[in-house]
C-alpha cells in the first residue's frame, strides 16, 4: 500500500492545557515534512482537568473509527495524570514537552517547572500582545471576509481559491506577528480584468501566490468532487488568468505548489524587507 493511501483520511489532533497553538505550530512544522501526505487537523485546547481528558479521548477514539485508522496525537500536557489518561486513546501519541525538556534536564542538570501555561505566562509582553492581535486580525480578514482596516494590513495575499492563502496568512501572524489579509480571486474580477475593489489603493501591500492547475484540481476535487469549480479545464483557466493579472498590476507573487509554509513566509518576508 502506497504511503498516500496509508494516510488518506488520517486525522492529526493537537492536544494542550492551553491554547494548543504552540502544539500547532510545532505540530504542523513535523508534519511539513511529509509533504505528500495530507492530514485533518483537529486543535483540543484547554484540557486542564481529568474530566476534559476523557471527553479528548472519546473524540480521538471516535475520530479513529470514523477515519479507520489511528490519528496522531501532539500534545503539550504538563499534568502527567492528564497525560496519561490522553495516550489511553487509539492513537499514535506524541508529547512535544518530553521530546524536548528530558533532554535539557539531562543537559542541564536542572528539573523543569512543570507549570501549565509556563509559555503564556514567560510571553506576557507587548510583542505577546501584538502577535495575538495579528492573529485576530488574519482572522478577521481571511478569505476576502472583511475590507475594514486593510491600512493596518503588513501584507494581503492575493490569489484563487485553495492556492495556499489561508495557511501562509496564519503562519505569518503566530510566527512573526504580521497582520495579513488575504482575498482571493475570482472569475468576476478576471471579468473585470482588475483587482478587488477593496483592494484599490493597496496594491503596493499585495503578494500573490499561484498553483499548478493539476495541484490545483486535486485540492478541490477533495472538497467538491466532480464540480466545474474543481475541473482541471477551470484551474487552468483561474490560475492563468490571476498570474496574467498579478504580472499586469505589477505585483510580486510564486509558486505555493512545490513549497512549505516556511518557505513561503520566508520570501514573503525577504520581499517586505526590500519594501518592494
Amino acid at each position: 500500500m502506497s504511503n498516500d493511501v496509508q494516510a488518506a483520511g488520517r486525522t492529526a489532533f493537537f492536544v494542550s492545557d492551553g491554547t494548543g497553538i504552540t502544539a500547532e505550530t510545532l505540530a504542523s512544522s513535523i508534519l511539513a515534512q511529509f509533504d505528500r501526505l495530507r492530514f485533518k487537523p483537529r486543535r483540543l485546547p484547554f484540557v486542564d482537568s481529568l474530566e476534559k481528558a476523557d471527553q479528548a479521548v472519546v473524540a480521538i477514539n471516535e475520530q479513529a473509527l470514523e477515519d479507520g485508522r489511528r490519528p496522531v496525537v501532539f500534545s503539550t500536557l504538563v499534568n502527567p495524570e492528564i497525560l496519561a489518561r490522553v495516550r489511553d486513546s487509539n492513537a499514535l501519541h506524541l508529547d512535544l514537552f518530553k521530546a524536548f525538556v528530558e533532554p535539557l534536564e539531562q543537559e542541564l542538570g536542572v528539573k523543569s517547572s512543570h507549570t501549565i501555561g509556563r509559555f503564556h505566562h514567560a510571553t506576557d509582553t507587548d510583542a505577546y500582545k501584538n502577535r495575538i492581535e495579528a492573529i485576530n486580525f488574519s482572522l478577521a480578514h481571511d478569505d476576502g471576509q472583511s475590507s475594514r482596516n486593510l491600512d493596518q494590513a503588513d501584507v494581503i495575499l492575493i490569489g484563487v481559491s485553495r492556492s495556499g492563502k489561508t495557511p501562509t496568512s496564519l503562519y505569518l501572524s503566530m510566527q512573526f506577528g504580521l497582520k495579513v489579509a488575504n482575498y482571493p480571486l475570482i472569475p468576476e474580477d478576471f471579468d473585470r480584468d482588475d483587482l478587488p475593489k477593496p483592494l484599490h489603493g493597496y496594491k503596493k501591500k499585495c503578494f500573490g501566490l499561484t498553483i499548478d492547475p493539476i495541484r490545483l484540481s486535486d485540492i478541490r476535487n477533495e472538497r467538491r468532487p466532480g464540480s466545474k469549480y474543481a475541473s482541471l479545464e477551470n484551474c487552468r483557466m483561474e490560475v492563468a488568468a490571476a498570474e496574467r493579472l498579478m504580472k499586469r498590476e505589477g505585483i510580486t507573487w510564486l509558486s505555493t505548489t512545490t513549497k512549505s509554509i516556511e518557505e513561503l513566509a520566508s520570501t514573503v518576508l525577504a520581499t517586505l524587507s526590500q519594501g518592494r
